[in-house]
């Protein structure tokens, strides 16, 4: 009953339609898929505000009237120091209640384009309690595939362990995006970066990884990051980088967007963009056959986007790999005498049914720059001082524009348009639209006003901005991942600046007004109130997120330094590569997938050749 009044409250359900009746049930799933702390979090939250209205009226949320709602909400928001809890509260509830209006609306379904290629899998349960190979992968994502792919084809025996399932392109039309969006997610996309402000930090977990679940959007890592790489950290394999970029965009298939699937959202960006004179294009993408069904960050349904899964996988296995989901990995194996050091001897894998054994002379750590840190810490492989920390992970806000006509813009290409007018300064700013609900950007308002919000949000176009930022966080932890993240005070500055430049950009495509993702000021009509209002504002009272966690096992010549050597080798053992995000020696500058792909490809290739 706490859930169904916080619900009724904050989406103002008065009973005049049917779908907010569906959403404390959808909201309980989305519930069941986050870690409990966040769980109960908000759990207690919602208690906490019943509470408030059982002191002020002396009924529950669920037993007022719509109008008493909206009083006890009034009172909470003149409290300044609730205003950010509310809005927390609000994201799970904007996704059950932005996945039960577009069900309402009945979407028209996505045309599957082509069947996914064969993957030979194996689910754990199914997995002998021992067994060997030549070389073990832990990890299915962008560069545990493409290190999987190279050793397989090189005629190595090759297990890749992923510690999620499969899932067909065939099973995302069948089922709501939110209910994908709960599965296909670590921790239901709850993951968050401790801090100030905290960071909600979304990264995949099942065959293909976070490629299953990114925007599609293939950016080459900028020759002036490869300079750096190279001259300032040492990292060699990033001198012949071109040729492994140039691979890794034959196998996706990457190519500019074409404008017929754009979408509104993207274009109103182009427009704006071309009146500023600014430098705008639509984005390369690895999605030949889009459809623009715009639900790639849930899984893409008509099986356009190329994710590895269906790119690189496929060919791992037809040169002999085997996948085996479900697979969580407690420790690498190290034999502590041999001649010459420690060296690797294989993996221990969790599951049910006792543990299982994969005995291999080679271990490709891919579990992501999250995950890497402590599974090298369970595996008493963590001693080096700079393990977990130099973590990057692109800091991120939104704004929306309203416009007189539709723009319904969750019909077009999820993100469609890159604007790198301020990318020298660090700034890349995206056309990116979501499924309802689903996108970084909160809606503002609480009861009658988010409600209007809701139904007013095919009006709207958002655009993101990501930061490239300096190196502050660190993983912690062993069994369970805690990451901290401090925002510096640098990358603070660019997000305001970005916020100006998206909204300069909205207004000049004729935004009759912003919605800034400031909770004091979430709205403004012209660019002199919006630089009035970031006058006023730190970036600290911004809506933040992240996405593209990197470097927490970088690679580098100054072993000092550098968990790993130049070329992806883990200090300290024999027969551990690093081939996943977590050894790009910084933070790429764009959207990493190309970065990582070619990264793991140059360490794999480097190791063959060794």
């Amino acid at each position: 009953m706490t859930l169904a009044g916080l619900v009724s409250a904050l989406i103002a359900d008065d009973g005049t339609a049917d779908w907010p009746r569906r959403v404390p049930a959808r909201l309980e799933t989305v519930l069941a898929a986050m870690p409990f702390a966040a769980r109960s979090g908000l759990r207690s939250a919602a208690r906490g505000l019943d509470a408030y209205a059982l002191a002020r009226t002396g009924r529950r949320l669920g037993r007022l009237t719509p109008p008493e709602r909206e009083s006890v909400l009034r009172g909470l928001a003149a409290r300044p120091a609730l205003v950010p809890l509310l809005d927390v509260l609000k994201v799970p509830v904007l996704l059950a209640a932005g996945t039960e209006r577009m069900l309402q609306d009945g979407p028209v379904p996505p045309t599957l384009t082509r069947a996914d290629p064969p993957l030979n899998l194996t689910p754990v349960s199914a997995w002998p309690a021992r067994s060997t190979a030549d070389a073990v992968v832990i990890g299915s994502g962008a560069g545990g595939a493409m290190a999987a792919r190279t050793l397989a084809r090189a005629g190595l025996d090759v297990v890749v362990l992923e510690e999620g399932q499969h899932h067909p392109t065939e099973s995302f039309a069948r089922r709501a995006p939110l209910d994908r969006f709960t599965e296909l997610y670590r921790d239901g996309g709850a993951t968050v970066a401790v801090g100030t402000p905290p960071l909600l930090l979304p990264t995949g977990r099942a065959v293909g990884g976070t490629t299953l679940v990114n925007s599609g959007t293939c950016y080459r890592t900028p020759p002036h990051v490869l300079a750096r790489w190279s001259k300032d950290f040492g990292f060699t394999l990033a001198d012949g980088f071109d040729m492994y970029l140039d691979e890794t965009e034959r196998t996706l298939h990457v190519a500019t967007q074409p404008l017929d699937v754009l979408g509104n959202n993207g274009r109103i960006a182009l427009t704006g963009a071309r009146k500023l004179g600014w430098q705008a294009a639509p984005l390369r993408r690895n999605a030949p056959g889009c459809q623009g069904s715009c639900q790639c960050v849930v899984g893409c349904p008509t099986g356009a986007k190329q994710s590895v899964q269906l790119s690189v996988l496929p060919d791992a296995c037809a040169a002999g790999a085997r996948i085996v989901t479900g697979a969580r990995v407690e420790r690498i194996l190290v034999d502590a005498d041999r001649p010459g050091g420690p060296r690797a001897a294989g993996v221990r894998v969790h599951r049910d049914n006792g543990g299982a054994e994969i005995l291999a002379p080679l271990v490709v750590v891919a579990a992501g720059a999250l995950q890497s840190p402590p599974l090298l810490r369970r595996s008493g492989l963590g001693r080096h001082p700079h393990l977990g920390r130099n973590l990057s992970v692109h800091p991120a806000t939104s704004v929306a524009g309203r416009f007189t006509e539709p723009v319904t813009a969750w019909q077009g290409v999820l993100q469609s348009v890159g604007v790198e007018e301020h990318h020298d300064s660090g700034i890349l700013i995206e056309a990116t639209a979501t499924p309802p609900g689903m996108g970084s950007f909160v809606l503002p308002g609480l009861g009658a006003e988010l409600r209007r919000e809701l139904e007013n949000a095919d009006r709207l176009a958002t655009l993101g901005a990501m930061i490239a930022d300096r190196p502050s966080g660190h993983v912690l932890g062993r069994d369970r991942t805690l990451i901290r993240y401090a925002l510096d005070s640098r990358d603070a500055g660019r997000l305001m600046k970005a916020v100006r430049a998206m909204g300069r950009l909205l207004f000049a495509a004729g935004a009759e007004e912003v919605l800034t993702g400031i909770p004091r000021t979430p709205r403004v009509r012209s660019l002199a109130q919006l630089d009035a209002v970031l006058a006023a504002t730190t970036a600290r009272q911004l809506h933040l997120s992240a996405y593209h966690p990197t470097g927490t096992v970088a690679a580098g010549a100054d072993p000092q330094r550098f968990p790993a050597d130049p070329a992806g080798r883990l200090r300290g053992v024999h027969g551990v590569l690093v081939a996943d995000a977590s050894v790009l020696p910084s933070c790429p500058q764009v959207n990493p997938q190309l970065s990582i792909m070619a990264a793991a490809l140059a360490t794999a290739t480097a190791h063959l050749g060794a």
